[in-house]
């Protein structure tokens, strides 16, 4: 899941970067207002059955119920096939209303559109892929998402660029249908591993017949019960960046700046900037997808000890591997906006995303956890407490004419430090898991530390070399922030074994960890057991 997920993020930062230059701010304004849309709709009538199925799957073969898991495969899809069709007619009626009235800008309609159908085909494509993470296997949904990304971006450039001529607002209506030709080769894949799935399924150990077989209607009870918590908190995401699309804009105008103006900085935080953010969460979305299945089934067998073990090891490899991550983001975001998408001016919201970065990477990673618990409602009404705390400081802060947009990169640094902490308190509480700070954070801190007092000294000695060569601008910068990261990265990971803040068992969770060189380390002391 985390190789996949870093594929397509990759993908999906490299199709972004042309495409914001291609279709510049505005363009990419229409788009990023599509998408807040359909990611609640799609949240609010699919996002926690996936969950759900995997979580029931899981139980059920833990107690060897191979009939009852494959019910409840067989009974979420037909739900998702319904909810999904009915919510993609709904918002292709409701398009012209949407971008008229609520999105204020009549040139969203076609992104709307276009983006719609895409919502019946996931949510079909979603029931089976909680069916194949039910049983901690995750290479389907993995394989699926590379094939989903890479064909839409081949979809977003084709049309996007076939569609131009006609103006901004169509360009950006045929990039939004890239997720559904994504979606549909997605599932298609997945229907292709299916079928030869149902007989290796059938040969699996197990009873043929339930013990005590539920009805459907208790099985769509327990669906229901899990999934619209979790639907909820799905929802909370998308709808926190549907308010943004709402507010941001329109205090931005109040705060003194023109239409165009308001729809380019609204594209610079939510088409640019958080885009980057996200990419270190590619680890933490595959943790909470696979910590699901794996505490429910420790918990479904009384092995409180293994699911505490799985809640710190969670937590930990999230803070080990975003701090250097956001560090990183912030000292170099003017650098790197600049090198991605020749807009310098897009590292102000940055800078002030990635202080808080962390915080939405242990949202996700603990939010994982709490549902694998059953606990589902929990990360619902952190991340609501978070929402409300992100809209109240959004609309104060962003009409400020001082602060503009990095009042809403403020609001969602709050949302995510609110939620966050919030739902390490009921993971702590509830899994009743040992946190050793100093070993969870100080250590990782320390690393940082030496990391970023190397970031800018090796920027501006690779930035003035460059320079003596004649490159371009852009050219002399990316010859500079490359080298500058690549650097830091080798010297976080020098300094995490100096300080002690890599174990034998954190290598092992990687698959590494054997070999003379790890063994050397052992010896001198620099590598704990």
């Amino acid at each position: 899941m985390t190789a996949a997920g870093l594929i397509s993020r990759l993908l999906g930062a490299g199709y972004r970067l042309p495409l914001a230059s291609f279709l510049g701010d505005e363009g990419i304004g229409l788009y990023q207002m599509a998408y807040p849309i359909y990611t609640t709709i799609l949240s609010l009538s699919t996002a926690g059955i996936p969950v759900a199925i995997s979580k029931l799957v899981a139980e059920k073969m833990a107690d060897g119920d191979k009939p009852g898991a494959y019910r409840v495969f067989r009974i979420s899809l037909f739900i998702l096939t319904v909810v999904g069709l009915v919510s993609s007619i709904a918002l292709l009626l409701g398009a012209h209303y949407l971008a008229q009235h609520i999105l204020r800008d009549p040139r969203a309609y076609y992104a709307v559109v276009g983006v719609a159908p895409a919502i019946f085909i996931v949510s079909v494509m979603s029931a089976f892929r909680g069916f194949f993470q039910g049983f901690q296997t995750m290479l389907p949904t993995a394989v699926s998402q590379v094939i989903e990304q890479i064909v839409r971006v081949a979809t977003v450039f084709g049309l996007a660029i076939y569609l131009l001529p006609r103006g901004i607002e169509y360009a950006a209506g045929g990039a939004t249908f890239g997720a559904v030709t994504g979606a549909l080769a997605s599932l298609f894949f997945l229907l292709i591993v299916y079928w030869p799935w149902r007989r290796w399924f059938a040969r699996l150990p197990g009873r043929t017949v339930p013990a005590a077989e539920e009805s459907s209607g208790q099985i769509i009870y327990r669906i229901v019960t899990l999934a619209v918590p979790i639907s909820l908190g799905a929802l909370v995401l998308p709808l926190m960046q549907t308010l943004d699309t709402v507010i941001v804009p329109s205090r931005l105008q109040i705060a003194g700046f023109n239409v165009n103006d308001a729809t380019a900085l609204f594209g610079q935080l939510t088409g640019m900037a958080t885009p980057l953010i996200n990419l270190p969460s590619i680890l933490t979305v595959a943790l909470a997808t696979s910590l699901v299945p794996a505490i429910s089934e420790a918990l479904a067998l009384r092995n409180y000890q293994a699911a505490q073990r799985r809640t710190y090891t969670g937590i930990r490899i999230t803070l080990l591997l975003f701090l250097p991550a956001m560090a990183g983001l912030y000292l170099l975001a003017d650098e790197i906006c600049f090198m991605l998408y020749k807009n310098a001016a897009a590292g102000i919201p940055l800078a002030i995303l990635a202080i808080g970065g962390v915080f939405l990477g242990l949202q996700q990673t603990t939010s994982g956890i709490l549902q694998g618990t059953g606990r589902t409602i929990l990360p619902v009404r952190n991340l609501l407490v978070g929402a409300v705390g992100k809209v109240i400081v959004s609309y104060v802060l962003t009409g400020i004419p001082s602060l503009g947009i990095r009042g809403a990169a403020i609001g969602t640094v709050t949302g995510f430090l609110l939620a966050s902490s919030l739902n390490l308190y009921e993971a702590k509480r509830h899994i009743r898991f040992t946190a050793d700070w100093r070993e969870m954070l100080l250590r990782p801190l320390l690393a940082v530390g030496s990391m970023a007092l190397a970031v800018r000294p090796v920027y501006g000695v690779f930035f003035e070399l460059a320079g003596a060569y004649g490159f371009s601008l852009r050219l002399q910068v990316a010859a500079a922030v490359l080298p500058a990261i690549a650097v830091s990265a080798l010297v976080y990971g020098v300094a995490l074994l100096l300080v002690g803040g890599v174990t034998s068992e954190d290598l092992a969770l990687f698959g590494t960890g054997q070999g003379r060189i790890w063994d050397l380390l052992r010896r001198i002391g620099l590598l704990r057991r």
